[in-house]
This record gives C-alpha cells, structure tokens and sequence, in this order.
C-alpha cells in the first residue's frame, strides 16, 4: 500500500484542480478558445513546399552575408586597436 500512496495523493489533487476548474468553467473557456483557434488557423496562407525552401535559403544567405560583415568588421576594428597599441 505505501508504494501506491504517492500516486493516489497525486491523483486525489488532479482530481481536485480538475474539479475545480469544472466547477468555475475554465474547462468549457478552454474549449471554446481551443475551437476558435482551429478555425482561425483554417484561414491562414500557409506557404507552398516551394515558397518555403526558398524563405530558409534565403534567411540561409541572409545569415551567412550578415556572419561575413561581422568577421570583417571584427577585423578591421582589431587590427585599428593593434595599430593604436603599437603607436603608443
């Protein structure tokens, strides 16, 4: 019986928040929200396999251009800041 009693009190107190929330109908606002969104999503543009290849290439490139300016700027600022310490 001991190795029951953790799952019995945690039982006991879903069962009681899942009373509650019965209770107060959170449960049926839950419904409703879950039904809603189903349908908004039914009117969503989802993009075609083709439309979304070409979006992560891009964002692929976008990453890789924008990785590229930062080494280079990296670069040009290190190298300024060398210059500086070596002047000094």
């Amino acid at each position: 019986m001991k190795e029951y009693l953790p799952f019995l009190i945690w039982f006991a107190a879903i069962s009681a928040i899942f009373a509650f929330a019965w209770k107060q109908g959170h449960l049926t606002r839950l419904t409703t929200y879950v039904s809603a969104t189903q349908q908004e999503l039914k009117k969503c543009n989802w993009p075609s396999r083709d439309e979304l290849i070409q979006s992560t290439v891009l964002i692929f490139v976008v990453i890789g251009l924008l990785g590229v300016f930062t080494m280079a700027s990296d670069f040009v600022v290190v190298s300024f800041v060398k210059t500086l310490i070596k002047v000094s």
